[in-house]
């Protein structure tokens, strides 16, 4: 089955399912502080995608994708 374009998906390598969350978050190293690059995950992967980001320093905010989208970002 071919994923509607216009539905987010997860950012979890061969995850084809509807995105729910938007992690935000920024590499010090790379990124202006202000800076944020986003991931969006189901609700499967949140907590996996959220941990790998977490141990490096890069997570800095995770919001569900209707209020990510709601603040214009």
């Amino acid at each position: 089955m071919v994923p509607d374009p216009e539905t987010p998906i997860c950012s979890a390598k061969a995850c084809r399912a509807a995105a729910v969350w938007v992690l935000a978050w920024n590499n010090p190293k790379v990124h202006t502080p202000e800076r944020r690059k986003t991931w969006l995950a189901c609700e499967d992967h949140r907590e996996h995608l959220s941990e790998f980001l977490g141990v490096r320093g890069f997570l800095k905010d995770v919001v569900r994708f209707e209020e990510w989208e709601a603040r214009g970002a």
